[in-house]
């Protein structure tokens, strides 16, 4: 055998077999269905390799509630609640809910997006540290589509934020599912329920 070729099958072994060790949970708020949360466990194990658990489901906590344009429950402060609440056997953990949230979306600059009145509280799909501990995903914004489009739409948003906590940035790959949704659902409908090759390499 070449010096040079134990080396490629080496790492290799050695990123799956870290991914394999990653532990994800699953946090299910009100009265997400478990049968939602079965799926969404079985694409992210295949897509990344996880171990995933579901945990029992708690209230949504008061303190993210906002009513400005809308009764919504800021991402953002979801975030920050799981990354405390997380126990040390979890390495990520994700939140479910059925209700619809919203974060203030930020330009290129960092700075507050406008017009504020459209942006400040802006509603989303999901939100995901980058990288980090957390991730949040809600069904709301696309509870009105026909069965099978809702889960496909529910296992990609789940995909991708779970990417974004892995470090991954949007794609420029139109069909990788790490694709900027770009304000619209047909974006999501549009991509693979997968990572292209680029993005999977930065993960391992």
């Amino acid at each position: 055998m070449k010096p040079g070729i134990l080396f490629p099958i080496l790492f290799l072994f050695l990123s799956c077999s870290e991914q394999k060790d990653k532990h994800l949970g699953l946090q299910p708020y009100g009265s997400f269905p478990t049968a939602y949360a079965d799926s969404i466990s079985k694409t992210l194990t295949d897509i990344y390799g996880f171990k995933v658990s579901i945990l029992s489901s708690k209230d949504i906590p008061s303190s993210t509630f906002i009513n400005v344009k809308s009764p919504r429950y800021r991402a953002d402060k979801l975030l920050k609640i799981l990354k405390k609440n997380k126990s040390d056997s979890l390495q990520y953990l994700m939140g479910l809910l059925e209700k619809d949230i919203s974060t203030t979306k930020k330009d290129k600059n960092g700075k507050t997006k406008k017009p504020l009145s459209k942006y400040e509280d802006w509603g989303i799909f999901g939100l995901g540290y980058r990288p980090g501990p957390s991730s949040v995903v809600s069904t709301f914004r696309f509870r009105n589509s026909e069965p099978g489009k809702f889960m496909d739409r529910l296992k990609k948003i789940c995909t991708h934020e779970l990417g974004h906590n892995l470090g991954l940035e949007h794609c420029r790959d139109k069909d990788c599912v790490m694709t900027d949704a770009a304000e619209s659902i047909k974006t999501i409908d549009n991509v693979e329920l997968a990572l292209c090759q680029k993005c999977k390499r930065r993960i391992q």
